[in-house]
């Protein structure tokens, strides 16, 4: 082969080198850009951070299930084990004014009250269920609770009716039962208004400070409404 022709094979060997050359930094370069590792992992298991330093996915976060119940403290206790035998007893009340009850107005009232309050002992019994707290004995309701204060002082449960009251209460009809019931029931209303400020005001949990909050504004109307009718009767 001449000289010259010799010069050209080699300048076309290398040239076809060099490309070789810069394909394959353009494809190391490509392999870079999508996140892979050397050792063929992506960097792509970044993005939900779970090798961000200091995260440590396996434990509770801030958005993992509040506890049942949510935070409490001992007024909140307090609150559901003396708020149930209350309501349980302003249901039994409300029993009552079938067959004795007279007025409409007041008919209507009991049936109301016994329906909003029968779902609220329900709830407040599932609190302290989920908070691991003794639930009121049954018999709570008629005044044998320990502690219990009959009187409005805020002691024990304000309110509560005495056995007499509601025997009292279960012998009369018509229009006496509806002005007994309508006087029984206003006192019974304002202790648990009582009962319910004091938790807006102690209490922790969020839930159940809501419940107060909807027992002082229905219960509070409710004895605007009593007032009104005992003025008629």
């Amino acid at each position: 082969m001449s000289a010259s022709r010799f010069s050209a094979a080699r300048r076309r060997t290398f040239a076809a080198a060099g490309t070789v050359a810069v394909l394959a930094l353009a494809l190391t370069a490509c392999g870079s850009s999508d996140g892979s590792k050397s050792d063929g992992s992506s960097d792509g298991s970044k993005s939900d951070g779970s090798s961000m330093p200091g995260m440590d996915h396996g434990s509770a976060g801030a958005s993992a299930p509040a506890t049942p119940g949510g935070e409490f403290n001992d007024a909140d206790v307090k609150f559901a084990q003396q708020m149930i035998p209350h309501h349980q007893q302003a249901v039994e009340m409300a029993k009552l004014a079938d067959g004795r009850a007279a007025d409409p107005e007041i008919k209507k009232l009991a049936t109301a009250i016994e329906k909003a309050q029968d779902p609220e002992i329900n709830t407040m019994k599932g609190w302290l269920t989920s908070w691991g707290k003794p639930l009121p004995s049954s018999s709570s309701s008629m005044g044998d609770m320990p502690g219990m204060d009959h009187g409005s002082d805020g002691s024990g449960m304000p309110g509560m009716m005495s056995g007499k009251d509601m025997d009292d209460l279960a012998a009369a009809e018509g229009k006496d039962f509806d002005k007994k019931f309508a006087q029984l029931m206003i006192g019974h209303h304002q202790g648990a208004v009582t009962m319910a400020e004091d938790e807006q005001k102690n209490g922790d949990n969020a839930e159940a400070k809501k419940l107060a909050g909807a027992v002082v504004t229905a219960q509070t109307a409710e004895i605007e409404q009593m007032n009104k009718i005992i003025d008629r009767l």
